[in-house]
């Protein structure tokens, strides 16, 4: 069988995890006294729980999920994807991270993405800031929806509802605590989410292994009955191998990784969180690559039915562990999709309430109004994110892979150059911006099936020469080579 009975000890767990996360939402709800403590911490948080909140953040459910699932099917090959992140996660920590925190805080009071790229190019038309919005609340309502589907595919397999009713839950519980306590709440719970995903990662391999018999006696096992799977190059072509490892190139346009380097307390503790940030990435991923590949061997050695491969993990943690700690278990799935969909809805909001209603609409809104119309926004974001969710043969990884090179196209090559070149002006960020989601979209519905190349790829290379060509036949505008200077000042000081 694919699931278990239910039974009240898995009940009683992730009752008590999901309350755990809402009365922290309603711990940081009273403190909260200015956008800034709602979108950015208040700029005060530590190595640990920035780096942690980053990771956490960034996997979502498809660590547990998807991940696991794309290497039950397709073998090693799919772990060149972890490969790439990780690379792309270690270039990001190490020469984005300072940057970004220097010029969002000490040139310019930046809270959001948007608001970043506005700053950094003087655009007093708004066309940035308007572009940036527009992109971050279509990705991301796809982004959140692939969380909400892992989500109700946990409660479905888990508790045997209806998958309808197990959407609804999910969605409840990940909006309730974001719209309550905002950018501080989100960070602690990711902080806690992230320890609990990798413990989680390390246990179930763990004893998948042991019920095997070993690693040599596992690895046979899937040997004899697919081969293929214990290959990283057999019968792969370069072009997914490039795609795989081109996940990398996303990290830096991800709004909801950038927003911890801008909410980090100095940028002294860059260097300790990107070594605990790193570590946390690796281990996890490795772990998520070996669940994948052993789901092969024991559903093989003791006939398992297995429909759906993303679902491996839940299984797995069903079959092997008594129902408290499968409960636990489980909950790192909750965790994953938390951690990742209430940061996304966080930077929607802000985009909403900081980047349309108050710079653009009412530049003179309190701070308690602006907050109330972020909490508006996560609600909003939801709706439709629940929308596109109710199709419940979705597949997480397709949907996160989607966003994920939005994102990377259209934000990270005009991340990239603005922190590096001085030169880049505001017409080159706007035709980065709107050549790499273009590429992106048209790629990925027209192009895709007769080119197996990820779209980030072709979306990010466009991005960039657009960048260059339209910054070198346009003058920069005054001041901001002025600020990129002091910049790289404060940078070597």
């Amino acid at each position: 069988m694919e699931v278990v009975k239910i039974n009240t000890e898995i009940a009683i767990t992730f009752i008590a995890y999901s309350a755990l996360m809402l009365f922290i939402g309603f711990y940081f709800y009273r403190k909260n006294k200015s956008t800034e403590d709602y979108f950015l911490g208040g700029r005060s948080l530590g190595p640990v729980v920035s780096a942690l909140s980053a990771g956490a953040s960034d996997m979502s459910g498809w660590l547990l999920m998807g991940l696991p699932g794309a290497l039950y099917v397709g073998g090693l090959v799919e772990s060149y994807i972890a490969i790439g992140l990780s690379i792309g996660a270690l270039l990001n920590w190490s020469f984005v991270a300072k940057r970004l925190r220097i010029y969002t805080s000490i040139i310019a009071n930046s809270i959001t993405i948007p608001d970043y790229f506005e700053t950094r190019f003087d655009d007093d038309k708004h066309i940035l800031r308007i572009i940036c919005a527009i992109v971050i609340l279509v990705f991301f309502t796809f982004y959140v929806s692939a969380g909400l589907v892992g989500g109700a595919k946990l409660f479905e397999s888990t508790f045997g509802i209806d998958y309808a009713y197990a959407l609804t839950t999910g969605t409840i519980i990940i909006v309730a605590y974001t719209f309550l306590g905002g950018y501080k709440a989100v960070c602690w719970t990711d902080m806690i989410q992230g320890l609990l995903m990798m413990s989680a990662l390390i246990i179930v391999p763990v004893v998948m292994l042991t019920n095997l018999g070993g690693y040599d006696e596992a690895m046979k096992i899937v040997a004899d009955i697919k081969p293929k799977a214990l290959s990283m190059g057999e019968g792969v072509s370069a072009l997914a191998i490039i795609s795989a490892l081109a996940w990398g190139l996303g990290y830096f346009g991800q709004p909801h990784i950038l927003v911890r380097f801008m909410s980090i307390r100095s940028t002294k503790d860059i260097p300790t969180a990107t070594i605990v940030g790193i570590s946390w990435m690796v281990i996890s991923l490795i772990g998520a690559c070996f669940i994948g590949i052993l789901g092969i061997a024991y559903v093989h050695k003791f006939n398992l039915s297995l429909q759906d491969p993303e679902k491996i993990f839940i299984v797995m943690s069903q079959l092997l562990f008594n129902p408290w700690i499968a409960g636990i278990l489980l909950s790192a799935i909750l965790a994953a999709i938390m951690s990742t969909a209430s940061s996304q809805l966080l930077v929607s909001s802000s985009t909403l309430a900081e980047d349309f209603y108050r710079r653009i609409f009412k530049q003179d809104a309190s701070p308690q109004m602006v907050m109330k119309i972020g909490r508006f926004g996560v609600l909003l974001v939801a709706v439709f994110a629940f929308l596109i969710s109710t199709d419940k043969d979705s597949s997480i990884l397709k949907i996160v892979s989607y966003a994920w090179a939005g994102f990377g196209a259209s934000f990270g090559s005009v991340m990239l150059f603005s922190l590096f070149w001085s030169r880049m002006t505001r017409i080159g960020a706007i035709a980065g911006m709107i050549t790499g989601a273009v590429v992106v979209i048209v790629w990925q519905n027209y192009i895709a099936e007769y080119i197996k190349l990820y779209e980030i790829v072709p979306g990010f290379l466009a991005a960039s020469l657009a960048i260059i060509i339209a910054s070198l036949m346009t003058s920069v505008r005054p001041g901001t080579k002025a600020a990129y200077d002091k910049m790289i000042a404060n940078l070597r000081s």
